[in-house]
């Protein structure tokens, strides 16, 4: 286990890379000991710094669901981290200026009615939990140099965060075949990618009982009224000011993001 010097140190590190847009070496570089719960307890003290800077917590997510984004990250698990009123880019428009190397993904945002908390979530508890449920992307960035991750590495900087864009329309749970659906990806106008549901884990809402189970196993619990996002449906796709992204998922609607 990292020392309480080491694991603040390392979230100060982050939480200037993040502020600074000057990637850090691995941390697993620095310490090949490291823990999955070592990179907990540096993603939680990083979390305290953005709270304590003025951002409210508003949800939480996974990463690294789909086999994909493993592939694509030489990660062989997924992650998670918290999301925050900062992350979320209500205007569907991204700032890349402070972001280091932006990659866009489309997912399925669930929107809670009530609370949840592991280690015990089944699959039907997330289904009587979750209000609707909208397309959404994620714009993930690593304050790592050039994405050269670990689990801990990612896990440790608050799941490789950086901001999200929810389409307008929120959707019953039930109206949607969630393992079925059909998401299809535009760039700039022209085809990019296509995925299904499954992709996440088998299923978005394994994804979100797994998220639910790993936080709750650390105390933490979902909350009535967040956002957690559930996992990517597509690859992982690099993004500069000036692209337009665009997701149509079947039965839940559509979501579009310009970037600047």
């Amino acid at each position: 286990m990292l020392s309480r010097e080491k694991i603040m140190g390392s979230a100060a590190a982050l939480y200037q890379a993040l502020r600074n847009g000057v990637p850090i070496a691995p941390l697993s570089d620095n310490y090949p000991s490291m823990t999955i719960d070592d990179a907990y307890n540096i993603s939680l003290a990083l979390r305290t710094m953005r709270l304590n800077d003025g951002e409210c917590e508003i949800g939480k997510k996974i990463g690294v669901t789909s086999d994909a984004v493993m592939t694509m990250l030489s990660v062989d698990q997924p992650d998670f981290g918290f999301l925050t009123d900062g992350m979320w880019a209500k205007d569907n428009i991204v700032d890349t200026s402070d972001m280091i190397l932006p990659r866009a993904e489309a997912e399925i945002a669930f929107k809670l009615k009530t609370d949840l908390k592991g280690p015990s979530v089944t699959e039907a508890d997330v289904l009587v939990a979750t209000e609707s449920i909208a397309a959404c992307f994620e714009v993930v960035d690593s304050r790592i140099k050039d994405w050269k991750i670990k689990i801990q590495d990612t896990i440790a900087d608050n799941a490789s965060c950086g901001t999200m864009a929810i389409g307008p329309n929120w959707v019953d749970l039930n109206s949607v075949d969630l393992l079925g659906c059909k998401a299809v990806v535009t760039k700039n106008g022209e085809p990019l990618s296509e995925g299904t549901g499954s992709a996440t884990l088998g299923s978005p809402l394994k994804a979100v009982a797994w998220l639910a189970n790993t936080l709750g196993e650390r105390g933490i619990p979902f909350k009535a009224g967040e956002i957690i996002l559930s996992g990517s449906l597509v690859p992982l796709e690099p993004v500069t000011a000036g692209d337009h992204m665009h997701v149509s998922i079947e039965s839940i609607g559509e979501c579009e993001v310009r970037f600047t």
